[in-house]
């Protein structure tokens, strides 16, 4: 269905080729999981599969490739565009009209399909991705995840025999993200659609691939092989295959189900440990939002009398399911939202009345979309920006230094709308860490991160916690909240349903609950260093039978 053989692209101006000899045979109906560190090379690789690359970002490819019999480098992305249907990284970048409706229809007019048929696949996909209800909704008011199952949608209306994806869950809650995955899985079995999927959130949907496609980077050719085979062989791995290579479990599981016969051979060997105390540390409250109510425009009610505080010193995480509010509340505690009713305050200021510049001296807001905050034509120069806006002398050792704790010192000098989302967003995350804020707002900030980074940020993270900062961390990534937050704050519709510390509220959940977690169902395990530190030394690994 798709072959490379020694197939090449190299960027414009770009010193080295970022697919190098490419040779690869992916059969016909597969499910293949697109994996590696961020920057490897999978997206740019996803874009060849269609012709954006070289179509649409320049450069120069050589070799040969294939998709459903057709040379996408000869067609063009619109020669395959009733073949191959694309799904990007950042789903705005993609719509073209502002009506959810009649954006799962623009493909099929300019193919100039019937009335009948249009409407037919319309209400099938709506359906599919179960966002009926989102049919006459403008898509600039839907939240990060209603965007990325739209976008999912408009793809699937033009039917094509190969689905590309690039992370379309980074933006989704875990139950949205699973019924996305279901969905996908779905079609891929009833139909035989061909699926390439990239993510870094592999704990999703290591358990529904065919195939894993590995780039490691660093010019290194990719693997590609069964699942359980290539994730033997990487150091980015899920929790629950972290777990099982450290303690040499075999075979080795891919899901929850298969890990819990080794969770209950292990479970008598841990040693008991009370759980470890979540305190203010007698910091005072540093943001105060007190009974706050706010409606867009649509008259949908966003916030419905949501009360927090949050103190210096702690880490609180703000989880629920898309459009629940989580972004509306941290917009309107750097008064880019007026509330309805109650009241915002920040480090003592009104967040209604005082002007978003004032508050954001002492205040870092990292949105969903990190583009919104990158303005200048180096990565060097981002930080530096900051630092001239916040009244502060510039410090290049002090800027290369926190860029290489975030893994992109060597892109110094490069065009920041050049790098890949996931380096945008550590990027960004440099560019408001510089001025060393007191209160740190975050946004989904592990989009496009793999293991290896978020593991990084988290340190970042504690550390700037443990250094007196408090932070609030919009986010659907369980893992992060298990490995890092103290508090975790569950919303619904508009309300905080339930706020408390992150490992009573997560082992409770059903939804929001780590992998780990789900294998011990108890507070104490939430990742593979708690499993791993309970055990006493010696301990056998245990072997399912």
């Amino acid at each position: 269905m798709i072959t490379y053989d020694r197939f090449t692209y190299r960027y414009p101006d770009a010193s080295e080729p970022v697919l190098r000899d490419l040779t690869l045979n992916i059969p016909e109906g597969a499910f293949v999981l697109v994996m590696g560190p961020s920057g490897a090379g999978k997206s740019t690789f996803l874009r060849t599969v269609n012709g954006l690359a070289p179509h649409f970002y320049g450069g120069v490819a050589g070799g040969k490739i294939l998709v459903g019999g057709r040379n996408p480098v000869e067609r063009a992305p619109r020669g395959m565009a009733d073949l191959v249907g694309m799904v990007f990284q950042d789903p705005e970048s993609s719509f073209v009209v502002d009506v959810v409706e009649d954006e799962l229809a623009f493909a099929m007019e300019n193919f100039g399909l019937s009335q009948d048929l249009m409407r037919k696949r319309v209400e099938e996909a709506l359906d599919q991705l179960k966002i009926a209800h989102l049919r006459r909704r403008p898509v600039s008011l839907l939240s990060g995840g209603e965007k990325q199952r739209v976008a999912i949608a408009a793809a699937l209306t033009m039917q094509p025999d190969i689905l590309v994806l690039d992370e379309p869950t980074s933006q989704l809650d875990p139950q949205a993200a699973e019924e996305v995955l279901l969905a996908l899985r779905q079609l891929n079995e009833d139909l035989g659609l061909t699926v390439l999927l990239s993510e870094h959130r592999l704990e999703r949907v290591a358990h529904y691939a065919d195939y894993i496609l590995y780039w490691p980077g660093g010019g290194q050719p990719p693997l590609f092989g069964e699942p359980a085979a290539i994730l033997r062989q990487t150091p980015l791995t899920p929790p629950l295959i972290t777990l099982a290579k450290a303690l040499g479990w075999e075979p080795m599981p891919l899901t929850i189900k298969q890990g819990r016969k080794f969770a209950r051979a292990l479970k008598d060997q841990l040693r008991p440990a009370p759980l470890p105390e979540t305190t203010a540390n007698g910091h005072p409250p540093v943001i105060r939002v007190d009974n706050l109510w706010h409606s867009y425009p649509n008259r949908v009610e966003a916030l419905r009398g949501v009360s927090l505080r949050v103190h210096a010193g702690e880490f609180v995480a703000l989880m629920g399911r898309n459009g629940s509010g989580k972004t509306t509340l941290l917009k309107h505690l750097v008064g880019l939202l007026k509330p309805a009713r109650g009241q915002v305050q920040v480090l003592g200021m009104d967040a209604s009345r005082t002007p978003t510049e004032e508050i954001t001296r002492a205040v870092a807001y990292l949105p969903q979309n990190p583009g919104r905050l990158l303005f200048t034509e180096r990565v060097a120069d981002e930080l530096a920006f900051s630092r001239r806006a916040h009244g502060m002398p510039p410090d290049p050792e002090a800027d290369r230094a926190l860029l290489g704790r975030l893994g992109i010192a060597h892109l110094w000098e490069r065009h920041p709308h050049d790098l890949s989302v996931g380096e945008q967003q550590r990027l960004a995350l440099a560019a408001v860490l510089v001025t060393d804020p007191e209160v740190i707002l975050l946004d989904e900030p592990t989009r496009g991160l793999d293991y290896v980074q978020k593991q990084e940020l988290s340190t970042i993270l504690r550390e700037l916690r443990d250094a007196g900062k408090a932070i609030l961390m919009a986010t659907h990534d369980v893992e992060l909240a298990a490995a890092a937050t103290d508090r975790a704050a569950l919303m619904a519709e508009g309300e905080i349903v339930v706020i408390g510390p992150s490992r009573r509220i997560m082992s409770e959940s059903l939804v929001f609950a780590s992998q780990v977690n789900k294998l011990f169902r108890d507070p104490r395990f939430l990742t593979p260093e708690d499993v791993i530190k309970a055990l006493p030394e010696r301990a056998s690994s245990p072997v399912a039978r």
